[in-house]
């Protein structure tokens, strides 16, 4: 119940148009009613030209409507009855019109509405969090989740109000007009409700498994959409095939056990339906052949109770849906509910422009407690200007470390100064505008070029971004794109090549102007004929600024100011190159590996 609690807070925001939409679904509830109980035993008294007859006793108002009715002219109620019929029918169309589209927008808004929240929280999150998540899990959560809870607020909230009204104003007609008929249905209500109760259990579980199942099948997609290249170049499309297959096959046996269980809703109610219209037929049957009951009102009595039925068979698909949005809305909620573990102090005061060094002090750190320490007793100064270099193995820690610098992650222990100052003190806008970061993977949008250079520094005229281009060896392959700099590059960048992406990137970091570079083997994946266009880009870029530097190939970081030596987390070295050599045996091994001649077949 409270996870149902938590799903109508989404409402919030559109609570006015919420209960204008109830007032009318109630309103159009009654004028069902109104309409079938005006016309049935009217129709009969006009065509029989026999009184209107009922049994029970009924209201002094509705007595005096009866006798006014049955003393009424046969010709004038004949003429009468279509004018009061289409004007009680275009009442309840437009109500009914304004209760559907008021749901419709309501849905539509709290979809907007988590869609909006559910983007706005991911940004906000740490990257651990990235870390854990699977990427199409998230978009699951946007798109299949949220689209669950559509459902749920414009079908099955406005049936919940809708049909149980209908299911009370079917019974007090039925209990005006024949209250023995009406008694037979709720000796039927059990037949009805101890399956439902045991269907419903069994798709609250279903439910489950199937959002799970559709994030698998969006994990699925966007893995192998993203890495197509590998997929072709390893020959691997069948096995893909063969593993997306098998998963939308599970997803399949899911949802046929999901709509086998709702289908057989169906046929419970019409059966027991039919059970009770041939106990009533029976029973009643009899009052009307001694003429104890009119045949319209008879008519109305049956149509009235077996009417029952069909708002409950529909409250069941009410609670079908509503058992699947609880599923959604739970997943939803454990991002919406998550907390980042990197945040900004409520205190936090703006960094000034960088101007003497980045201090390392004692910096431990770990992703988490289990998993031990990925960085221990780090102790490192970089001075501004200086070319930092930082060389290791693969997992000793080089990108942790680089990635502690703009707070990505908090230290467990230890302090990052900036001046002086813990960048824990900080605004994240300010300490990360003064740091540029180009990753060995280049990362571009699937927007124009232009658009791609000028990410992240909006306010920039056509003339800077050409100028950048240029500094970064881009402007002559951008200028024989098909539409030069408004030329879309395509998903990640698709339509490019390795060193175009990385020299675009290039120029967007010129654009930005940062004081601190951060380069994460931003060569490492490119030929040697790319490397050389963006190692002169690089070397552009890295004029008059502090870099910080990352790379494998130890001939890009020889004339370095510093080179730090990482194994197994831990600092076992720093110097320049020629003193490494001799002082730390890793370095060395790193340097005779790739530059020991390669012994003859």
């Amino acid at each position: 119940m409270k996870n149902y609690f938590k799903m109508l807070r989404f409402l919030k925001g559109h609570e006015g148009r919420f209960g204008l939409a109830i007032i009318f679904i109630i309103l159009s509830s009654m004028f069902e009613g109104v309409q079938l109980s005006f016309i049935l035993p009217v129709v009969d008294r006009i065509f029989e030209n026999k009184p209107i007859v009922i049994p029970n006793k009924i209201p002094l108002f509705l007595a005096h409507f009866i006798d006014r009715l049955n003393s009424m002219d046969v010709q004038t109620l004949f003429w009468m009855t279509p004018l009061c019929f289409i004007l009680l029918f275009t009442i309840k169309q437009v109500v009914s019109f304004f209760s559907e589209y008021l749901m419709n927008d309501i849905a539509q808004g709290v979809m907007r509405d988590v869609r909006s929240k559910l983007f706005e929280r991911i940004q906000t999150l740490s990257l651990d969090y990235f870390s854990r998540k699977r990427t199409g899990e998230l978009v699951s959560r946007i798109t299949n989740d949220v689209g669950t809870i559509e459902n749920a607020i414009s079908y099955a909230i406005t049936d919940l109000f809708k049909q149980p009204f209908l299911i009370l104003v079917f019974l007090v007609i039925s209990f005006l007009m024949n209250t023995k008929g009406t008694l037979i249905v709720f000796l039927m209500f059990p037949l009805i409700g101890w399956p439902m109760m045991l269907i419903n259990k069994k798709l609250r579980k279903i439910a489950k498994n199937t959002q799970e199942k559709m994030a698998d099948i969006n994990s699925l997609l966007m893995e192998t959409i993203s890495g197509v290249r590998i997929l072709k170049a390893f020959g691997t499309e069948k096995y893909e095939i063969k593993r997306f297959w098998q998963q939308n096959y599970d997803y399949y046996k899911l949802r046929m056990k999901s709509i086998r269980n709702m289908v057989l809703m169906g046929p419970i109610t019409e059966m027991v339906g039919a059970f009770c219209g041939m106990a009533i037929l029976l029973i009643l049957g009899k009052d009307v052949l001694k003429g104890h009951l009119s045949f319209g009102v008879f008519l109305l009595s049956m149509i009235s109770i077996t009417s029952v039925l069909r708002p409950i068979k529909r409250m069941a698909n009410v609670v079908t849906i509503i058992q699947q949005a609880l599923v959604a809305n739970k997943r939803i909620y454990e991002v919406l509910e998550t907390k980042p573990t990197v945040v900004e102090k409520t205190d936090a005061v703006e960094l000034e422009t960088f101007k003497e060094k980045i201090e390392i002090k004692d910096v431990s750190f770990h992703y988490d407690a289990a998993s031990g320490d990925v960085l221990q007793g780090i102790n490192l100064s970089i001075n501004k200007g200086e070319l930092v270099a930082i060389v290791g193995p693969t997992g000793s820690g080089k990108s942790t470390l680089v990635n502690l610098i703009p707070r990505f992650y908090d230290v467990a222990q230890g302090h990052i100064l900036f001046d002086g100052v813990d960048v824990r003190d900080v605004l994240f806008k300010s300490l990360r505008g003064q740091v540029g970061i180009v990753t060995q993977e280049a990362i571009l949008f699937n927007d124009s070029v232009k658009n791609n250079i000028a990410y992240g520094t909006f306010d920039v005229t056509m003339e800077q971004i050409e100028d950048v281009a240029r500094m970064a060896f881009a402007h002559n392959f951008i200028e024989k794109m098909p539409k030069g700099y408004e030329t879309f590059v395509g998903d990640r960048g698709f339509r490019l090549s390795g060193g175009e992406k990385q020299r675009l990137t290039i120029a967007r970091a010129i654009l930005k102007n940062p004081p601190i570079l951060i380069l994460d083997e931003a060569t490492s994946q490119l030929d040697s004929e790319s490397e050389k266009f963006v190692q002169e880009a690089l070397d552009k870029l890295m004029q008059g600024r502090t870099v910080i530097a990352i790379a494998h190939r130890l001939s890009t970081i020889m004339k370095a100011d510093k080179i730090v030596v990482l194994e197994a987390g831990k600092i076992v070295g720093i110097g320049k190159h020629d003193d490494l050599l001799f002082t730390t045996p890793l370095y060395r091994r790193l340097y005779e590996n790739q530059f020991r001649p390669s012994s003859p077949v």
